[in-house]
This record gives C-alpha cells, structure tokens and sequence, in this order.
C-alpha cells in the first residue's frame, strides 16, 4: 500500500481540480443512487473460485450507481464515466467489492503517471472549436472534442487529450472517455473493472483474472446529438424497478500467458476465455440512501478469500487514497482480515 501523505496526495488532486467544493462527500462519482440487490452464483462459478459468492447460495448486494464527475452539479446527458460499485454481503458480516466504471481501460499505469496526468488535465476554459480546427485534428489523428454542452464553459478534455498525445499508454483510455456518452439507464450501462485479480480455484489453481458486468438488458446510449438533459438517470432507475427487476451477468475474463496483469490500460485480447459467474438481480432503489450508499466505504481491495488482488500499482494505490477519502467524509471503515497483514 502507498504510504499515508501520498494517499492523502492523491485525493487532494483530485478536490483542488474541483469545479465546486463537495463537502464531505466523495470528490469523484460525487452523485450516486443506492439500490439493493441479490447475487447468485452460476453452476461453474464454484469451479473457479472458492470465494463465498461464488459458491451458489443467494448473496445480498448493495450497489451504487453514480456519474464520474466530481461536484455538486448533475449532468446526467453529459458524456461521462459512470460508475457501479457493489458490496457482496457475506455470512460473516464482512464484505467483498467490486468497483467498476464504463470504462474498458485505465489512463494511467502508477502513482506518478497519475501526479502528472493531473498536472495537465486541469480544469480549463472550454470554447467550440471551429470547423478547420476540427478537420486539422482528424488529419493529425487526433479525437476532436466534442462541442461545449449548454453552460459548460469549464472541462478538463484538452488538458487529458493533450496527455494522451503525449503518452501512447493513455490513449486509449482517454480517447474511450472523451467519446463514452451518456447511458439511457444505469442499468443499460456496461461498467468494467479494469484491475487484474488472482482467484483460487477449490484445486488450489490461482488464475489471473478481468471481471464485468454486462447488463441483461443490453447497452443503450442517448443520442450523441440532442441536447443533454441534466437530471433523469434517478428516476429512471426508480421507474424501472418499480415495474420489474433489473439484472446483470458478471462475467470474467481468464487471462493467459503474455497478457498484462499490472498495467490497467492494456487490454487483453478478445480471444480470452471468458465464464458466465452469476447474475445480479437489482431488486429496489433504497429507501436510506445514506446508509445504502453514501456511507459505505466501497474499497476493490476489500476481497472475500478466494480473491486477491494483483501487482497492479493503481490497484494498491487505490487502497490508500479510497480510505483517506472515506477518513475525509466519515465513510465506514475498512475492516482488515486476520491474514491481511501476512
């Protein structure tokens, strides 16, 4: 784990790139939606990982839909990342995470690629950019961006398309975020965690693995197009659970020989076997969203035995920072495991 002071580092950045102070609330994917759910393990899943969830007795779930940006403002029309964080509830009182977000790849490989990319995608004054600027760009390679929204004159979209120019490993993902765009539901959304991950099989085998969620519904975005509307990913959601539940297939990627198992922003390739580990049924959007959502401290390093995670220096980093920022918002701890410390 990072020391404390660049845990404490990481988060700052973070707060001082702010459009708006947030308070004691998180400073990335500030604005979210608590709902409650049921996780069942597929018949294999066992076969590859003897963690408790996997094992094919019913598991409850909290999960925490939310918008990348940072700030107190909700523009759900945006073209952001989103977010889908879920807490398996274990027969222990303990949990286990999983954190992930609309975005296949990562933009940075450590700590320091992430001190310097913050460094240049810095809030900046954001203006249309004119039709020649726009074919000079794609002559040059290069992702134009998009037009300003309806009262955006702030975003970080040159200084991180810039970054990306200069540091091939960023490029793709950057260049997936600044044309992601808005999902017409969360639970139409696919959302990826992007780390590595060793999971023991019952044979004592440890495979390096990728997990998703694909939602059952299928992905669908708004129209790149129309004007953004600025608030309606909420009620959707609500409406939709209303009538029927809402379900995702968690999928996991085996890697092989060759592939990357510490460097989020290099994808594996698509030939990789991939297994069907279990649906997650969304049940209904919690009544206390403070207790449902904003105040759990989801941490992708808070793993059910059977799970660990991987050399990924993000990975270990993120420890750190996620629990300086929960320290900062009076968030619920993270509780260690006996054999943590080993």
């Amino acid at each position: 784990m990072v020391d404390p002071s660049t845990a404490k580092r990481l988060v700052q950045v973070i707060i001082d790139n702010l459009p708006a102070p947030v308070g004691e609330r998180r400073p990335v994917h500030t604005l979210g939606i608590g709902v409650a759910g049921e996780f069942l393990a597929s018949d294999v899943a066992r076969n590859y990982c003897i963690a408790e969830h996997f094992q094919g007795r019913p598991i409850k779930a909290s999960v925490r839909f939310s918008n990348g940006l940072g700030g107190p403002d909700r523009h759900d029309g945006w073209s952001d990342v989103r977010g889908m964080a879920t807490r398996f509830h274990l027969s222990d009182g303990t949990g286990s995470d999983l954190i992930a977000t609309t975005l296949g790849e990562f933009f940075v490989r450590n700590v320091d690629d992430f001190f310097n990319f913050a460094a240049i995608a810095k809030l900046e004054p954001y203006t249309r950019r004119t039709w020649w600027q726009k074919l000079s760009d794609i002559l040059q390679l290069k992702v134009p961006p998009r037009d300003p929204y309806p009262n955006e004159d702030r975003n970080v979209n040159a200084g991180a398309l810039g970054y990306a120019d200069a540091h091939r490993f960023a490029q793709l993902g950057v260049f997936q975020a600044a044309v992601i765009g808005a999902p017409e539901s969360y639970a139409r959304a696919a959302y990826f965690a992007v780390h590595t991950f060793m999971v023991t099989a019952p044979d004592g085998v440890r495979r390096p693995v990728r997990f998703s969620w694909q939602p059952v519904a299928g992905v669908y975005n708004t129209d790149v197009g129309s004007v953004p509307r600025d608030n309606y990913l909420r009620e959707e959601l609500k409406d939709r659970l209303r009538r029927w539940p809402a379900r995702f297939l968690l999928m996991m990627t085996i890697g092989e020989s060759g592939d990357a198992f510490d460097d989020p922003t290099k994808p594996w390739p698509g030939t990789r076997t991939r297994v069907v580990m279990g649906t997650l049924t969304l049940l209904k959007v919690a009544e206390d969203q403070e207790k449902a959502g904003e105040r759990i401290s989801f941490n992708p390093n808070r793993l059910a035995p059977g799970i660990e995670p991987s050399g990924d220096p993000i990975l270990e980093a993120r420890l750190g920072a996620y629990e300086a920022s929960r320290e900062m918002r009076g968030g619920c701890p993270f509780k260690w495991r006996p054999d943590d410390a080993k």
